[in-house]
C-alpha cells in the first residue's frame, strides 16, 4: 500500500500510508498543499518576520515574537524530545517542504504579496504551537490588574474579573452510556477561538497499520492533539483557564562592555545583580525602514516590555522556556491510544496550554482531568506583575497531582470555575456550563444528533442583571417605557432574526459606554499606564471591552458605590429610545468577521450570526465597540463511541485554504444552521486522489 490521499464529498482529507513515518510525511505534504498560505503566515508569525510581506501593521507582533523568543524556545523544546518523536516530527516537516511549492502555486496570496515559500525547520511545528497558544493563559491581564490597582486601589484588582476579550475558551461535555440510546458514551463540544480564514482546525483521518484516527488537526502541527477518535477511544479538551505564566518587573542597568564584546546588561534579582543575555535583531518592514530591536533575557525570562533605557521593564516566564518541554511527546502516543488509560498516560506528559481533558472508550473507561504544567509560586504571581528583586516570587516546582473528577452521568466544562479552580484566577461565568447541563437533562436517551441543538442554544442568562435594573425603572418617557416593557417580556434569546435581541444589544452597549465614561473609572481611561505598553497588549488594556465583558459583575457588585447604576441604565434606555432608527434584527450587525492575513475581498459582507458571548452558541463581539463576531466556534464535533461512523463534525468555512476552491467555504452554510457533516471512515465511500507519494 503506497501513501494515498482520499477525499470525501466535503473535500476532507483521509490519509493512508504503510507506516507512521510515511503517514507523517503525507500529513505534512497535505497541509502544505491544502493550507500553504495559512501555514507559511504562521511560520513567519512564529519567527517574527510577517512585517516583511504584510507591512507595518504586523510590526507589533513581530517585535513581541522575537522579544519573547518563541522560535528559540521551540528549538530548545525540539532538542529535548525523545528520538522517536523527533524523527516523526521531522518526517512531517519533510512532507511540508515537499508540498509547499505546489501549495503556493494554488494560493494567490503568495503572488499578491511577492512572498516565496520558505523552508521549514524540524522545530517549526513547535514554534507554530507556541505562537498560537502563548496568549491562551492571558498573562496580559496582569498588566490590566496593575492599571486597576493604580487607578482604584489594590482592593479593586479583581473587580473586572471575567473571561475577557483576549482569551479563548470552549464548550465540552461527556455523556455516559447510561444516558444515550446506544448505551455508549458521547463526547461533544466546540472550541471557541478567533475565527480565521482559513480555519485553525482541519478535519482529517490518519490511517496506517499502527493506528487509524479521525479528528481535528492544526495545520502545521503533526498528529491530532485536541480532538480525536481512534474507534475504541475518543478525547476532547477545553481551556482550563489556569494561570501558568508570570510577569516580573525588572530593574536593568547597562555596563561598559569589555573590549570586543557587545553591550552588557545586568538585572537585579533576589541575590543581587546578575548578567542578562542581550543581542540586537533587525525586523524588515515592507514599504518602510527596517526596525532594530534589542532582545534581552534575565534569569526570569525574556523581557517583553521596555528595557534598560526605559522607565518600565517586564519579563515573561513560561513553562516551556524554563523546562525546554512543550509536551509534544504526547502527540504520537495519542494516535496509538486504544483506551482511556492510554489517553490519560499520554496527557501526563502534556505541558502547554493547560487543558481540561474528557475521554471515553468502548470498554467503559471515562476521564475528566486537567493536563498541563502549572508552577507552584506565591499567589501574587498569579494576580500582578511581581518585583524580580524581591525573594518569594520564584517558582518552586509544579502543581501535582493535577485535578481530576469521576464522571457521573454527564461531565461539562465550559471554562467555568470548577475542576481547575485551584489553578487559576479568572474563569468564565457559569452560564454556559449550567445551560448545557440543563439542555442535556432530558427524560429520553440522547443521540449524536441531539448534540447539535445544544451547540446552537442562544439563551443569554447574563442579561438578567441589566434587565432587572431596567424593569425597576419608573418615570420614563413614553418611548423608553415601551422599550422597557418590550425587553421585560423578551425571551432573552440572541437569535439573528430577533429585533428584541438587537434592541437589548443597543441598550447594553449604551450602558457599557456610560459606565466606561463615568468619573469613577476616569483614571482607567487615561493613557498614563497603557501608553508604556507595546501595541500587542493593548486589547487587554482597553477600558470599554473590559467593562463590556465584566458588565454582569459591575452591575451587581457593592464596589464603586459612587456609580449610580440605576441612573446609568435610565440614561441608556432614554438614549436608545430616542434614537431615530428603523427596527433591525440582531444579525444585521452581529456578523461573522474572520481574521485574514490578506483579505481577498476588502469590506466583504459576511453572514449574520445568532448567539452572543455568554450563550452556549458563543459568538463573541465587543459590546460598546462593535457587534461583529471575531471569536466563536472554530469547529463543532460529536464523538460517538458506539460507532465511530455515526460521529459528526463541522468547521466554519471548509476543508480547503485556497480561495475559490469548491471546498473553501462549502461548510459555512451548515455551520450557520447548526448542522454537522457525517464522519466518513469507510474507504469505499471516499475518492482517491490521483497522485502517489
Amino acid at each position: 500500500m503506497s501513501a494515498k490521499i482520499y477525499r470525501d464529498a466535503w473535500g476532507i482529507p483521509h490519509l493512508r500510508a504503510e507506516n507512521a513515518a510515511e503517514l507523517a510525511f503525507l500529513q505534512g505534504r497535505n497541509a502544505a498543499v491544502d493550507r500553504a498560505w495559512q501555514i507559511e503566515v504562521d511560520r513567519h508569525r512564529s519567527q517574527g518576520t510577517t512585517a516583511a510581506f504584510l507591512g507595518a501593521d504586523a510590526l507589533a507582533w513581530d517585535r513581541f515574537a522575537r522579544q519573547a523568543r518563541l522560535d528559540d524556545t521551540a528549538r530548545r523544546c525540539f532538542r529535548s524530545l525523545d528520538e522517536t518523536t523527533a524523527s516523526w516530527i521531522e518526517r512531517y516537516v519533510d512532507g511540508i517542504n515537499a508540498g509547499l511549492a505546489d501549495g503556493a502555486r494554488r494560493a494567490p496570496q503568495f503572488a499578491a504579496t511577492g512572498l516565496a515559500p520558505g523552508r521549514w525547520q524540524p522545530w517549526t511545528p513547535l514554534s507554530l504551537w507556541l505562537t498560537t497558544h502563548v496568549l491562551f493563559a492571558g498573562f496580559p491581564t496582569k498588566l490590566w490588574r496593575e492599571e486597576v490597582a493604580r487607578a482604584l486601589g489594590d482592593a479593586a484588582t479583581e473587580l473586572f474579573a471575567t473571561d475577557g476579550p483576549g482569551t479563548s475558551g470552549s464548550n465540552g461535555w461527556l455523556v455516559t452510556g447510561e444516558r444515550t440510546v446506544t448505551g455508549a458514551p458521547l463526547i461533544a463540544g466546540d472550541p471557541h477561538r478567533f475565527i480565521e480564514d482559513p480555519g485553525i482546525y482541519q478535519q482529517i483521518q490518519l490511517s496506517c497499520p499502527e493506528f487509524d484516527v479521525v479528528g481535528l488537526a492544526v495545520p502545521g502541527v503533526p498528529g491530532i492533539p485536541h480532538f480525536g477518535h481512534t474507534g475504541s477511544v475518543a478525547w476532547a479538551i477545553t481551556n482550563a483557564m489556569a494561570d501558568y505564566q508570570d510577569l516580573y518587573r525588572e530593574r536593568l542597568r547597562r555596563r561598559r562592555p569589555a573590549a570586543g564584546l557587545g553591550p552588557e546588561v545586568e538585572a537585579l534579582g533576589p541575590d543581587g545583580w546578575r548578567p542578562a543575555t542581550v543581542h540586537t535583531e533587525t525586523i524588515t518592514v515592507a514599504g518602510a525602514t527596517p526596525v532594530e530591536i534589542e532582545v534581552i533575557e534575565t534569569d526570569r525570562g525574556p523581557v517583553v516590555i521596555g528595557g534598560p533605557d526605559e522607565a518600565v521593564a517586564i519579563s515573561l516566564r513560561t513553562p516551556p522556556r524554563v523546562t525546554g518541554d512543550l509536551g509534544f511527546g504526547a502527540l504520537p502516543a495519542l494516535l496509538r491510544a486504544r483506551t482511556v488509560a492510554d489517553v490519560d498516560r499520554a496527557f501526563d506528559g502534556w505541558a502547554e496550554p493547560v487543558n481540561v481533558v474528557q475521554a471515553a472508550d468502548t470498554r467503559g473507561g471515562l476521564l475528566h482531568r486537567v493536563a498541563g504544567r502549572v508552577p507552584l509560586r506565591h499567589r501574587d504571581n498569579r494576580l500582578r506583575v511581581v518585583p524580580a528583586w524581591e525573594p518569594g516570587h520564584e517558582w518552586r516546582g509544579w502543581y501535582e497531582p493535577l485535578p481530576r473528577e469521576a464522571v457521573d452521568g454527564v461531565a461539562v466544562m465550559a471554562n467555568q470555575r470548577g475542576l481547575a479552580a485551584p489553578l487559576g484566577v479568572e474563569f468564565a461565568p457559569p452560564h454556559r456550563a449550567e445551560r448545557i447541563r440543563q439542555l442535556l437533562d432530558k427524560p429520553h436517551a440522547l443521540t449524536a444528533k441531539d448534540m447539535a441543538a445544544v451547540h446552537m442554544d442562544t439563551l443569554l442568562a447574563s442579561a438578567r442583571p441589566l434587565l432587572k435594573l431596567l424593569a425597576e425603572l419608573d418615570g420614563l418617557s413614553e418611548e423608553a417605557a415601551l422599550l422597557r416593557d418590550r425587553l421585560t417580556i423578551w425571551d432573552r434569546r440572541m437569535d439573528a432574526a430577533s429585533t428584541d435581541a438587537a434592541v437589548y444589544a443597543d441598550l447594553r452597549s449604551a450602558v457599557v459606554r456610560r459606565l466606561a465614561a463615568h468619573p469613577a473609572l476616569e483614571a482607567l481611561a487615561g493613557k498614563s499606564g497603557p501608553a508604556a505598553y507595546p501595541e500587542v497588549f493593548l486589547p487587554w488594556l482597553a477600558l470599554v471591552p473590559r467593562v463590556a465583558f465584566a458588565l454582569e459583575g459591575l452591575l451587581t457588585t457593592g464596589a464603586l458605590p459612587e456609580i449610580d447604576r440605576t441612573a446609568v441604565v435610565r440614561e441608556a434606555v432614554e438614549e436608545v429610545a430616542a434614537a431615530d432608527r428603523t427596527p433591525t434584527a440582531w444579525g444585521q450587525t452581529h456578523r461573522l468577521a474572520p481574521w485574514q492575513a490578506l483579505p481577498a475581498t476588502p469590506h466583504e459582507m459576511w453572514p449574520a450570526l445568532s448567539g452572543d458571548h455568554d450563550c452556549v452558541l458563543s459568538t463573541s463581539s465587543v459590546p460598546g465597540v462593535d457587534d461583529r463576531c471575531v471569536r466563536g466556534p472554530a469547529a463543532r464535533y460529536v464523538w460517538d463511541l458506539a460507532r465511530r461512523e455515526d460521529s459528526l463534525w463541522v468547521v466554519p468555512l471548509g476543508a480547503s485554504g485556497v480561495p475559490g476552491d469548491e471546498h473553501h467555504r462549502d461548510q459555512l452554510p451548515l455551520w450557520l444552521r447548526g448542522e454537522l457533516v457525517p464522519v466518513i471512515t469507510d474507504w469505499n465511500q471516499l475518492t482517491e486522489e490521483r497522485d502517489d507519494f
